[in-house]
């Protein structure tokens, strides 16, 4: 399935368009349907990939470069404006073909219920999944004013298809009460911290198939101001990028992961899209192996 690039073309720094040589393809999820606070976040896969133009191809961290892998930039998907259910069903639609390729598969949000239907088909492939899950919001409710289907809801939704106990969440600091109480119960719920506890957890999960999804409002908001629900006392950058860096050092397996809910409007200086950037990139040269 070939998807149009939506917004002039711009691709990710480095990315390839051969498909069939792609050990990892890049999609963008442009949809902030269901937000509950400010929209805009289906425009950060655009400026995720214009910031990346900024971006040194070397990390230093991994001491790899862009060049060593191949990748592909597939553009966003065409999603139709404010049909949540029809836009799920086509981004699971699309992930379908990569996974059964064995690609790596580094989606854009947008908001982030569109993990949701990623993580239905990743677990069609990959029946012993875990989910790494790192956000500032517990995203535990059954429904948000009435709506199952909300930016709100998705882990909840995780939890009730693969079992709780394979989903791992960090940095959580945000929710109602019975969020906690069920994340405390269900899950494996590490508050507040992201890095120490993600240490702890990964031996436990040594050869397993892993999913990946950040919600860049971990970050405190002095790192990252532009994204739809701000949160006080998160994460500095400096610990995200160590937190991905040990999932890439570890021995799971990343099957895919995704990157959500940046919302450019609300960041002049564009720290936020710059960070995500960066973020995208060490997650490419740290997931994709060989």
């Amino acid at each position: 399935m070939k998807l149009d690039q939506a917004y002039s073309g711009n691709v990710f720094i480095c990315s390839s368009e051969d498909y069939d040589e792609a050990q990892a393809v890049i999609y963008g999820m442009p949809m902030d349907f269901t937000v509950s606070f400010r929209p805009g976040a289906r425009f950060g896969p655009a400026r995720i990939r214009e910031a990346s133009v900024g971006l040194e191809e070397y990390s230093p961290y991994l001491d790899r470069t862009l060049y060593e892998i191949k990748y592909m930039d597939a553009g966003d998907l065409l999603l139709p404006f404010g049909n949540a259910a029809r836009s799920l069903e086509l981004i699971a639609e699309y992930v379908r073909k990569p996974l059964a390729d064995g690609k790596l598969i580094v989606g854009l949000g947008g908001e982030h219920l569109v993990t949701w239907p990623i993580l239905q088909e990743v677990y069609k492939r990959y029946p012993e999944l875990a989910v790494i899950h790192i956000d500032a919001h517990a995203d535990l409710r059954d429904q948000y004013e009435g709506e199952p289907l909300s930016h709100s809801t998705p882990m909840r939704k995780a939890c009730e298809l693969i079992g709780g106990k394979n989903i791992y969440q960090f940095g959580i600091r945000s929710g109602s009460k019975e969020e906690f109480e069920y994340g405390r119960h269900e899950c494996h719920f590490y508050p507040f911290d992201v890095l120490e506890p993600l240490e702890r957890v990964l031996p436990s999960l040594k050869g397993r198939p892993v999913y990946v999804t950040i919600d860049i409002d971990v970050l405190d908001p002095s790192a990252a101001p532009g994204t739809g629900t701000a949160e006080a006392g998160g994460i500095t950058s400096k610990e995200l990028l160590a937190a991905i860096h040990a999932i890439a050092r570890s021995d799971v397996r990343v099957v895919g992961c995704d990157l959500v809910e940046v919302a450019p409007i609300y960041d002049p200086t564009e720290q936020t899209a710059i960070v995500a950037a960066k973020l995208i990139r060490e997650m490419l040269l740290g997931f994709v192996k060989g």
